[in-house]
C-alpha cells in the first residue's frame, strides 16, 4: 500500500489522514513535501472551518520514515520543519486525534496543532536523541512553549515515551479518552468549533502565536479583528442570539 496523505471534508471539518501502515504511518519524504500545499488548499477553502489530523488505523504517526529520507538530495529536517510550520500557520482551528504512537516527527506535527485529543493507550515521544539528530530550534521552542522547559528537556534529553495520562498532566494533551471513544469525541468537539465565530478564533490564534510585533502593532491587529468580526455580522448575531437565548448562527469567514 503506497504511503500517502488522504483528506476528506464534510460539514465544515477537513480530516487529513497519514497512511503508511507498514511503518506505523511514518512520514516519507513525499508525504512531508505534500503536506504544506495540501494545507494551503484547505486553508483557502471557505467551506473548511476546522482541521483534524490523524493517522490511519490504530497509530497516529511513528515519526519519519528514515529509509526514505536517506535518499540523495533529501533534507529530512527541512522537510519536517516546513510541514510543521505550515500546520502551525493554518488559520483555522486544528486538532490532532491521537491513537497509538505519536513519536518523533509525528509528535512534532501534533505539537504544531492547536489541540491534541488522545486515547488512553496512546504514547508520546520526541526521540532525536536516539538517532543523534539535533532537534530543530523552532520545533524545540514550540514544544517548550506548550509543555514548559522542564518537560521539554525531559522529552528531548531522554527520548523516552510517555503515556497519555502523563501527556495530559504536562499539557501535551488536552483530553484523554477511553479507547474506542476518541473519534466520537473529536467529531463532537470539532462540530462545536465549526459553530463558533471564525474571526474570533482567528484573532485568538494570531494573538496566542505571538503574531503581533510590539504594542502599536498589537493595537492595530486588535482593531483589525474587531472590525472583521463586526463586518462579518458575527458580533451582531452573537449579541442577538444571547439576548434571545438561542444558539448563534455565525457565517463570517476568515479568508475571502
Amino acid at each position: 500500500m503506497e504511503p500517502q496523505l488522504l483528506h476528506t471534508a464534510a460539514d465544515g471539518i477537513a480530516t487529513v489522514v497519514m497512511r503508511h501502515p507498514e511503518k506505523r504511518n511514518a512520514m516519507t519524504a513525499r508525504m512531508w513535501r505534500e503536506l504544506p500545499p495540501l494545507l494551503g488548499r484547505l486553508a483557502d477553502d471557505p467551506a473548511v472551518r476546522v482541521l483534524v489530523l490523524t493517522g490511519e488505523g490504530d497509530t497516529f504517526c511513528a515519526g519519519a520514515d528514515i529509509a526514505s529520507l536517506r535518499e540523495p538530495g533529501e533534507d529530512a529536517r527541512a522537510l519536517a520543519v516546513a510541514a510543521e510550520e505550515a500546520l502551525a500557520a493554518f488559520p483555522k482551528p486544528t486538532i490532532a486525534s491521537v491513537r497509538g504512537y505519536c513519536v518523533g516527527g509525528g509528535c512534532q506535527l501534533a505539537v504544531a496543532c492547536d489541540l491534541r485529543f488522545a486515547e488512553e493507550s496512546a504514547w508520546f515521544g520526541v526521540t532525536p536523541a536516539r538517532l543523534g539528530i539535533v532537534y530543530p530550534a523552532s520545533s524545540t521552542r514550540r514544544l517548550a512553549a506548550l509543555v514548559g522547559p522542564a518537560t521539554a528537556k525531559y522529552l528531548l534529553f531522554s527520548a523516552e515515551l510517555i503515556g497519555a495520562e502523563h501527556a495530559l498532566r504536562t499539557g501535551l494533551a488536552e483530553e484523554v479518552l477511553p479507547d474506542g471513544e476518541l473519534g466520537k469525541r473529536v467529531a463532537e468537539f470539532a462540530r462545536v468549533l465549526v459553530s463558533r465565530s471564525q474571526p474570533t478564533q482567528a484573532a485568538a490564534k494570531e494573538f496566542l502565536s505571538g503574531g503581533t510585533d510590539g504594542e502599536e502593532d498589537e493595537r492595530e491587529r486588535d482593531a483589525y479583528w474587531t472590525e472583521r468580526a463586526r463586518g462579518s455580522g458575527d458580533t451582531a448575531e452573537g449579541i442577538t442570539a444571547f439576548l434571545e437565548r438561542r444558539e448563534p448562527r455565525f457565517g463570517g469567514g476568515v479568508r475571502p
